[in-house]
Order: structure tokens, then C-alpha cells, then sequence
């Protein structure tokens, strides 16, 4: 059983039922396999879920990856090369997103659904961090610099809202955002403008 055709079918009963198998019997009766072969590739449905959002990251990787001229960027253009892809990847299954944020509220979303690509896409900003010590692409600080890697999963899940939320020709607006988003928060790590912001948060707590 290839784990694609699961994440397949389990997509088409949300779009064709407005919410979730209501058991993995019930998956497996539309793939016509016995539940036995679902559980060698998946401990419940709940893992399906959060591979659906792991494949289309991996997806986005991969094409990346094949391309000779992503690998020539620097951090930040391939940061930006990531999100325009990954918004087109997504656009795939645009109406699945969109009942599974119908159905659950976006912290709760968030939190569960998106753990493994969390984790993931973690990975690969961190690598894209660390190239930019090396290129002085990023300013490396102490104490602030490991929560780099935070602040751009806020901005992958302010896309992402942004990208649900668009309701521009061809989701030209999401393009615009993720350019400012990106461009701004490497502004921020790797000009003189963080550190101002920091001094002058120091100079207002010691006055205080």
C-alpha cells in the first residue's frame, strides 16, 4: 500500500463528506484494503493528517532541489523561492486546507496538525540560518540568534493564514506579502536595525 494513495483518500472523503473518516475501517472500505495494510504505513488517522502537510513541504523541497540555479541563492532568496513554491503546492489541495480550517480553529491547527512539518521546516531554516553566518548574509547574537529560527515559523504560518485568507486573481496579494515578510525580517537579522531596537529596549527598562 503506497502512503500517497491513503493521504489521497483520505483528502476525497473530506471533500466529499465535510469532515473526517469516522474510523480507519471506514477509510480502508473506500480503498477496498483491509485495515492491517493502513497500519503499516500509518498508526492512526491522525498521522495521516500531519503527513498531508509534511508531503507538500517535502514536495516543495524536492522540486527545489532539483533546481541548479535555487542552489546558487543566497539565504534569503531561497527563503523566498521556498514560499512562492510552497503557496503553489498548496494551491493543490486549497479545498481540503480550507475545510480543515473551517473545522478547527488555527492555534489548535497549528498545534496538531502541523507538528511534524513544524519540525521539518525547522530543519531547513536552521540550514539556512547557518549559510548565512557564513556568507555574513545573518548577524550572528548571542541569546537572540537561536530564536531565529522561531520567528520564521511565525512567519511560514502568517503566510499560510495569508495565503487562506486571499481572495486576489491568482493569490497575487500572498505574493506581495510573502516578498515584504521575507525582505523585512532579513532587514532585521542581518542589519544594524535589530540591535538598535534592542539597545534602545534596554535604555527604556533601565530609565524604568
Amino acid at each position: 500500500m503506497d502512503k500517497q494513495l491513503i493521504r489521497n483518500a483520505y483528502k476525497t472523503y473530506w471533500l466529499e463528506n465535510g469532515q473526517a473518516p469516522v474510523s480507519v475501517y471506514a477509510l480502508c472500505k473506500i480503498l477496498d484494503i483491509p485495515e492491517s495494510s493502513f497500519y503499516e504505513e500509518y498508526a492512526s488517522l491522525e498521522a495521516v493528517e500531519k503527513d498531508i502537510w509534511l508531503a507538500i513541504f517535502e514536495q516543495t523541497l524536492a522540486q527545489l532541489s532539483a533546481d541548479e540555479i535555487y542552489h546558487q541563492y543566497n539565504s534569503q532568496e531561497k527563503l523566498l523561492a521556498f514560499y512562492f513554491l510552497w503557496v503553489q503546492q498548496l494551491k493543490n489541495d486549497r479545498s481540503y486546507l480550507l475545510l480543515q480550517r473551517k473545522h478547527f480553529k488555527l492555534p489548535d491547527l497549528y498545534r496538531s496538525k502541523l507538528e511534524t512539518f513544524h519540525h521539518a521546516f525547522n530543519d531547513y531554516v536552521s540550514g539556512l540560518v547557518k549559510e548565512g553566518y557564513t556568507s555574513n548574509e545573518i548577524k550572528e547574537r548571542k541569546y537572540i540568534s537561536d530564536q531565529y529560527v522561531h520567528g520564521f515559523w511565525i512567519q511560514a504560518l502568517f503566510v499560510l493564514k495569508y495565503w487562506l485568507d486571499d481572495t486576489s486573481a491568482g493569490f497575487e496579494m500572498t505574493d506581495a506579502a510573502i516578498e515584504k515578510a521575507v525582505n523585512l525580517s532579513f532587514q532585521l537579522i542581518k542589519s544594524n536595525t535589530l540591535d538598535s531596537l534592542i539597545d534602545f529596549g534596554k535604555f527604556i527598562f533601565t530609565r524604568k
